[in-house]
């Protein structure tokens, strides 16, 4: 009887948990109806067995019944707030970008960045009262960006290298979800974390849709949730494909090992001694670049250390000879609201001088116009043969060219700008969500053992 009668108290005591999950789903729903869709994504279950208090895998969300019992009594706004900060850890993709981290200070990075979105919403469904401390971080982190992304808080906690005591108080002001599933050692498992990864990004985009609409209707709430959509919704860079993009056809000194037959070159070996019957063209064609423009924001909002990174990371696909000619044609111009500077690179060995004695020129407003008028004179006067792009390095904020330029130009960008940014529809935007350090796959490796040796001032 006994055990009948426990088995039924903790039955009923883990349908009150799931009545409690969905009665903060409904709140949100009516609150939030851009995210209707993410919000009944998570399918409630108890997970008492687990010892967890609650967390999610991306496709369940698993509660300890007597956990959100006390969160409910102790606050109204306990349930909208967690299933709210679960789902947006899932729409920001913060499971799958764990990988490769610090997990510790990812996962507070995590909380930060989502409970300072909920704070930011005027519903009365999700709000609490303020604790200072917690204000006083999120303070701390706007000052070193403009949207408060997990990325972001993570790199800024990474440089700050906080005692373990103050990130145990960090812990404890943020977390309200476990973030033990995240972890996926199995093959099978990390494969099913792919398509969940790619189930949250195409909710995300469809949330971004239905935000366009309903924001532009009523610009009330929601903003702070769309720009972290745009960060999320990113894919790390591969800076050696991404530049390739910029290539022309050329005829380069290489043997073309596919442009002959096998056969009669083996049958010429075997009949007449050392002389092959065809052998493979000593050129070949390939898209390589030669002509190009790194321009370089000077303003306020730029520092020494982060240009030198993005110039380090771009001396390691020139010095590939399957991305650049031999030839360089690299201009790189510093700018802040004029011109400041022109250096003309034309080797390798010049670039690296170039960063070796590397200073900012400027310190003023941005303002991208003086770069674009400069580069169409170099081209009108034949400075350029084929030139097919520029990359400008920038937070984003300054005064763009009306008018679309003759080449492509890519805006590499420190973080997301706000959404009252608006920039040209033209501009190619490449906003890294790693450091500039693993652009591509094995950046990290060359990194420590060549161009560090190499450049150990950087």
């Amino acid at each position: 009887m006994n055990g009948k009668s426990g088995t039924m108290n903790n039955d009923n005591l883990s349908s009150v948990g799931q009545d409690i999950l969905l009665s903060g789903r409904t709140q949100l729903c009516l609150a939030l109806p851009y995210l209707n869709g993410p919000l009944c994504t998570l399918v409630p279950m108890p997970g008492d067995e687990m010892t967890i208090s609650a967390a999610t895998d991306g496709e369940m969300l698993y509660y300890n019944a007597s956990f959100l019992t006390a969160g409910f009594l102790k606050s109204t706004c306990f349930s909208p707030r967690l299933n709210l900060h679960m789902v947006l850890h899932c729409l920001f993709r913060h499971l799958a970008k764990r990988r490769g981290r610090d997990a510790v200070l990812w996962d507070l990075a995590c909380d930060a960045a989502v409970e300072s979105v909920i704070d930011s919403l005027p519903y009365p469904c999700l709000t609490r009262r303020s604790v200072p401390a917690r204000e006083l971080f999120l303070t701390e982190c706007r000052r070193e960006m403009k949207v408060l992304s997990a990325e972001g808080i993570y790199r800024m906690l990474l440089r700050e290298r906080l005692p373990e005591y103050k990130i145990a108080n960090l812990q404890r002001l943020f977390a309200m979800d476990e973030h033990s599933l995240w972890d996926l050692e199995d093959k099978q498992e990390q494969e099913r974390s792919e398509r969940q990864d790619q189930h949250w990004q195409d909710a995300a985009s469809r949330s971004q849709t239905a935000m366009d609409s309903l924001l532009t209707e009523r610009g009330s709430g929601g903003e702070n949730v769309m720009e972290q959509l745009s960060v999320a919704a990113r894919d790390d860079v591969d800076y050696r494909k991404f530049l390739r993009r910029f290539a022309t056809r050329r005829e380069v000194l290489h043997a073309d090992t596919n442009a002959f037959d096998y056969i009669y070159y083996t049958y010429g070996l075997q009949h007449y001694g050392n002389m092959p019957l065809i052998e493979p063209p000593e050129t070949r064609e390939e898209k390589r670049i030669e002509d190009f423009v790194i321009a370089i924001d000077t303003s306020m909002s730029t520092s020494g250390t982060l240009v030198r990174e993005f110039l380090a990371s771009t001396y390691t696909i020139l010095r590939s000879s399957d991305t650049f000619t031999r030839r360089l044609n690299v201009h790189i111009l510093q700018c802040d609201d004029q011109l400041r500077s022109d250096q003309k690179i034309t080797s390798l060995d010049e670039l690296r001088r170039y960063m070796e004695d590397f200073t900012l020129s400027g310190g003023s407003a941005t303002d991208f116009r003086p770069v674009f008028e400069y580069v169409d004179n170099l081209v009108a006067s034949g400075s350029f043969t084929n030139l097919r792009g520029l990359l400008y390095f920038t937070d984003g904020m300054g005064i763009y060219p009306t008018q679309r330029p003759n080449y492509e130009t890519a805006f590499i960008l420190l973080e997301e700008p706000p959404l009252s940014v608006k920039i040209p529809p033209w501009a190619i935007r490449i906003i890294p969500s790693l450091p500039w350090r693993r652009l591509h796959d094995s950046f990290d490796n060359f990194w420590q053992e060549e161009i560090l040796q190499e450049l150990p001032e950087l």
